[in-house]
C-alpha cells in the first residue's frame, strides 16, 4: 500500500476554515489501534522577495485523552480575550487604516508611546539642540 493510500485511510472526517491568510484544518484521524485523534493545521500563505507563493504550516495533534481539558482552557482564553477586549476586531489585517483612524498618524504603537511618556517626566535630562549649533 502507498503512503497515499495509508493517509487516505487514516483520515476519517475533515473541515476547513478559511481566514484570510489562513486556513484552519480539522481533521479526524485513526491511529494504528483504530481510536480517532484530532489534528489542527494553521496554513499561512507567504509570498517570497521573489513572488513565489509558499505556505508555513503549524500542526496540533489533539487526543481524546485531552479534550476536557483542552476544550476548557480553550474556552477560558477565548472568553478571557472578549471579556477584556470585546469582540470588535482591531487589527490592522483586518482594517488597515485602523491607526490613522483611531491613534492619528504618529501613535502608532501605544505601548511603545506609554513608554516614551513615562521617560519624559523630567523633561530637564534632554538638551535641544540646533543644527545651526553644530
Amino acid at each position: 500500500m502507498s503512503d497515499f493510500d495509508k493517509n487516505a485511510q487514516e483520515e476519517i472526517h475533515s473541515k476547513v476554515l478559511r481566514a484570510g491568510r489562513r486556513t484552519y484544518f480539522f481533521d479526524v484521524r485513526a491511529t494504528k489501534a483504530d481510536d480517532y485523534y484530532l489534528t489542527i493545521t494553521e496554513s499561512k500563505k507567504h509570498t517570497a522577495d521573489n513572488g513565489n507563493v509558499f505556505y508555513k504550516k503549524h500542526k496540533i495533534y489533539l487526543y481524546k485523552e485531552d479534550f476536557e481539558a483542552f476544550s476548557e482552557m480553550f474556552n477560558a482564553a477565548t472568553d478571557y480575550i472578549i471579556d477584556k477586549r470585546g469582540e470588535e476586531v482591531i487589527s490592522d489585517r483586518h482594517e488597515p487604516d485602523y491607526h490613522k483612524k483611531h491613534q492619528g498618524p504618529y501613535d502608532l504603537n501605544q505601548e511603545f508611546e506609554e513608554g516614551v511618556n513615562e521617560s519624559e517626566g523630567n523633561s530637564e535630562e534632554y538638551t535641544d539642540v540646533s543644527f545651526e549649533d553644530i
